[in-house]
């Protein structure tokens, strides 16, 4: 957890967009490069499958202010009709709003999944989202946070627009070790919706480097049976000046 109501600098710990759902409602520290990646296995009525390396590139580009972009990620088939192929390229714009009470932290996100992707994994045509990631510390290493998001499918004839609803609680157990249980739930205008229950926690190796882990479970028969991810991220500081790449531990 970072201090509330303030934007990240350099000194401040990685704060990340994984392993939940729920987005960090912190940018990255302006002139940092931060890099997140995972892989995951699930399990769904059509048969288990994979996906990675699930990355996400942020880019401090000034104090409050971030770009990222989720770069494709291969969706492949272990057993049953899992279709294969590659999620859409996905720049976004994040800014966190600053000067709120000191317990609470906002951001708001725009981005558009660019119709790079395989159509059978990705959809078709362009796919914008707006979305809102909040957080509120309570304390004795407690906190809350949740994240709204819309997501638009022009293309989709069937379903144009879909939201997404989630809500987080966490623990700081150490200075290295946060739990957290979060609960999700995506709403399309049309058809069914999909509920999860996603457990796990992030272990920091040192202020710029992460190893997460998670695992979910479906809460209805539409959502997958269970999904297990890990993965790690990492952060370079000052890279408008002398870039200093964190060691990497093997």
């Amino acid at each position: 957890m970072a201090r509330a109501g303030e934007c990240p600098s350099s000194q401040s710990e990685i704060a990340t967009d994984r392993p939940d759902v729920t987005n960090s409602s912190l940018v990255v520290p302006a002139g940092s490069i931060q890099s997140e990646n995972g892989v995951n296995t699930s399990r769904q009525n059509a048969g288990k499958g994979f996906d990675g390396s699930n990355s996400r590139i942020r880019f401090g580009i000034a104090p409050c202010l971030e770009v990222l972009v989720d770069v494709p990620s291969y969706v492949g088939r272990l057993t049953g009709a899992i279709d294969n192929g590659f999620t859409n390229v996905s720049p976004a714009v994040k800014w966190q709003v600053s000067g709120l009470p000191e317990p609470a932290n906002l951001s708001v996100v725009f981005g558009v999944g660019l119709p790079t992707g395989t159509a059978a994994v990705a959809g078709d045509g362009f796919q914008p989202y707006l979305q809102f990631p909040w957080s509120y510390e309570l304390g004795g290493g407690w906190g809350i946070s949740g994240m709204f998001t819309s997501f638009f499918r022009p293309s989709d004839l069937a379903s144009h627009q879909t939201s997404e609803a989630t809500f987080v609680i966490e623990r700081k157990v150490t200075e290295k070790l946060a739990l957290f249980a979060e609960y999700i739930g995506d709403y399309p205008s049309r058809g069914t919706s999909t509920a999860l229950l996603n457990v796990g926690g992030g272990y920091l190796l040192n202020r710029t480097e992460q190893l997460d882990f998670h695992l979910a479970f479906g809460l209805n028969r539409n959502s997958p049976d269970y999904i297990i991810g890990v993965g790690y991220s990492y952060r370079w500081d000052n890279v408008l000046g002398t870039a200093t790449r964190p060691t990497l531990r093997h």
